[in-house]
């Protein structure tokens, strides 16, 4: 009988160290599927952005084997100041008047925003069209200010591109839906 004290003493002394065995067991376990969860979700952000710049590399490998999206910047031999002779063909507005002819500046620029077109008249600026240059075609196009009382829209395509000379029609719409068309003509100036 005096040994069996000192049994039940060592049977829970091994069941108490069995005990925390187990436990330090769990909490190392635990600890563990905590740290896998963390890289999984590591793991799972690095995809996302992974596949994120994959996307971007298609759509820039898109932009530049696809002509027929516009371009951001003007060739070289469009860039710059052309002289403009407009003659107008047809007309049922009453300030267009069919054999009008208007001479003016264009000026073909690009910045960080894209490319435009500066139409000056005695060296003022009289508009800003905004422009696209898709497959040898330019397209120019200038809304008026919804707030004045002469609103009219413009739309320019010029589709006969030459070294020094361009050609197309430009389509003024006036506020009361009336129309003008006026043939176009670009040529640089001659360099003295």
């Amino acid at each position: 009988m005096k040994k069996m004290p000192l049994l039940l003493f060592l049977a829970c002394l091994l069941i108490s160290c069995e005990n925390k065995k187990e436990l330090e067991l769990q909490k190392r376990e635990k600890a563990l599927n905590l740290r896998e969860e963390k890289i999984a979700g590591k793991e799972s952000d690095y995809q996302l952005l992974l596949s994120f710049r994959d996307s971007i590399y298609a759509l820039k490998d898109s932009v530049t084997k696809n002509p027929a999206i516009a371009v951001k910047e003007w060739p070289d031999a469009i860039k710059g100041i052309w002289n403009s002779k407009m003659l107008c063909r047809e007309s049922n507005c009453s300030q267009y008047v069919i054999g009008d002819q208007r001479n003016e500046s264009w000026q073909f620029l690009s910045d960080s925003t894209g490319i435009y077109t500066n139409v000056l008249n005695n060296k003022k600026l009289t508009r800003v069209f905004t422009a696209k240059y898709i497959e040898d075609k330019i397209l120019l196009e200038f809304k008026g200010d919804s707030t004045s009382k002469n609103n009219i829209k413009m739309n320019v395509v010029l589709d006969d591109i030459k070294p020094n000379v361009i050609k197309g029609t430009q389509t003024i719409t006036g506020q009361d839906n009336c129309s003008a068309r006026f043939s176009v003509e670009l040529n640089l100036p001659q360099k003295k």
